[in-house]
C-alpha cells in the first residue's frame, strides 16, 4: 500500500486540551476524508495538560525515526505550529512545506525580556532558513504580527468549530455569559468594572472559565457576577444558548499580546448563542458582523452598554429569527470541511 503523500507533524494533540490541539486533530480528520494523510503527533498527558518537557525534547527524534522509515518522500509536509519550524529542515526543496501559525506563535516575542527576545530571534532565524515554506495564518491579526519576525503569511484560514447546539436549553435572559480564561487581554475584568454596573437592573454576568490572573480574579466578588468555573462541552453549549448574549470583550494590553482568533465566538454562535465580540485582533475573523454575531468597539464602554441594552429590548420573534440565521451561518462558514478545503488548496498551489 502506498504511503500517504501528505505528512502532518504536530506537538499539539489530544488528550491535551486547547485551541491548537483541537485545530490539529480536527483538521487532519477533515483532510483524511478527502486524501490519505499520515500524522506524527506528540500526545498530551492523560490529565489534559501538555506533554512533559522531556517528551518535547525527544519529539524531534521521533519525527526523524518516522521520516527515515518511510520508503517514499512525502509530497507535502505540514507543520502544525511555527515553534517547530526546525523540523522543516529535514525535508528537501522537492517537498512542499506548509506551516500553520497561531496567535501564541507570534505574540510571545512582544512580551520582551530575555525569553521574549530569544524567541523572537529564533523565529527570525526560521524565516531566513525556510523562506520557501507556505504559511497559513489563523487570522489577519496573526498574519500582521507574523511580519515582525520576518515571516509572511501566504493566506489566512479562519478556524472552525464542531460544537453543536443543545437539544434543549432553559432560557436565562437575565444573564450574560463570558467563557474563557480570566486574563487581562480577554477583557472580562474590564467589562465587570466599566460595563456591568451600567446595564439594566437584574442583568448578571455568569463566567464559565478558569482563574488565571490574580487581578482579574479579584473582580469575581462583584455582586452581579456568578463564577461557574470550567465547564464541559455539553454544559457550555447549554450556557451559550440560554444567555441573553455571550460577550467576548477583548482589549489591547501593554505587552502586545493579542487574541489570535477567538474560538469562543463561532462556538457560541453555532450553539445558538447571541455573540457580542470586540472588534479586536483575531476576533474580526471569528465573527461575521451582523451574521454570526455583532462586533462592538473594543474598550468603548458606552458602545457595549448600548448594544447589550438594545439586545435586551428585542422581542422574542426578532431574537429567534436572528439566532436561527446566525447559527446556520456559523455552521456553514466555521466548519472544518471549509478549513480542510482551503488548506488543501495551499498544498496544491
Amino acid at each position: 500500500m502506498a504511503e500517504p503523500a501528505i505528512l502532518f507533524i504536530t506537538r499539539k494533540w489530544a488528550p491535551a486540551t486547547g485551541g491548537m490541539e483541537t485545530y490539529c486533530l480536527r483538521l487532519t480528520e477533515a483532510i483524511a476524508r478527502r486524501q490519505p494523510v499520515e500524522t506524527i503527533a506528540l500526545r498530551g498527558q492523560d490529565n489534559g495538560m501538555p506533554p512533559s518537557a522531556i517528551a518535547l525534547l525527544l519529539f524531534p527524534f521521533t519525527v526523524i525515526a518516522r521520516v527515515v522509515s518511510r520508503t517514499s518522500r512525502p509530497e507535502v509536509v505540514h507543520l502544525g505550529d511555527l515553534a517547530i519550524w526546525p523540523l522543516g529542515l529535514l525535508f528537501s526543496r522537492q517537498t512542499r512545506l506548509v506551516i500553520s501559525v497561531h496567535g501564541t506563535d507570534v505574540s510571545y516575542p512582544r512580551r520582551g525580556g530575555i525569553r521574549g527576545r530569544l524567541y523572537g530571534a529564533y523565529l527570525k532565524l526560521g524565516a531566513k532558513l525556510l523562506s520557501r515554506a507556505r504559511v497559513i495564518a489563523n487570522s489577519r491579526a496573526t498574519a500582521t504580527a507574523l511580519q515582525e519576525t520576518g515571516w509572511t503569511a501566504d493566506t489566512v484560514v479562519p478556524l472552525a468549530t464542531d460544537l453543536q447546539a443543545p437539544e434543549k436549553a432553559s432560557p436565562m435572559r437575565d444573564t450574560i455569559l463570558f467563557a474563557g480564561r480570566l486574563t487581562k487581554r480577554k477583557g472580562c475584568g474590564w467589562f465587570i468594572a466599566n460595563v456591568l454596573p451600567h446595564l439594566p437592573e437584574g442583568l448578571t454576568l455568569r463566567i464559565a472559565g478558569t482563574e488565571w490572573d490574580a487581578e482579574e480574579s479579584a473582580l469575581l466578588d462583584h455582586p452581579r457576577v456568578e463564577f461557574l468555573g470550567p465547564q464541559e462541552q455539553q454544559q457550555l453549549s447549554e450556557l451559550y444558548a440560554a444567555a441573553l448574549c455571550v460577550v467576548v470583550p477583548n482589549i489591547d494590553i501593554a505587552n502586545g499580546e493579542f487574541e489570535g482568533f477567538g474560538l469562543v465566538a463561532p462556538e457560541a454562535a453555532s450553539c445558538g448563542g447571541l455573540v457580542l465580540a470586540a472588534n479586536n485582533s483575531g476576533l474580526v475573523d471569528a465573527v461575521r458582523d451582523g451574521e454570526t454575531g455583532f462586533l462592538v468597539e473594543s474598550g468603548n464602554a458606552a458602545s457595549w452598554i448600548a448594544k447589550i441594552s438594545e439586545i435586551a429590548g428585542w422581542d422574542e420573534a426578532r431574537r429567534t429569527a436572528f439566532i436561527a440565521a446566525s447559527k446556520a451561518a456559523a455552521r456553514d462558514y466555521y466548519s472544518w470541511d471549509r478549513v480542510a478545503e482551503q488548506t488543501l488548496a495551499v498544498y496544491q498551489d
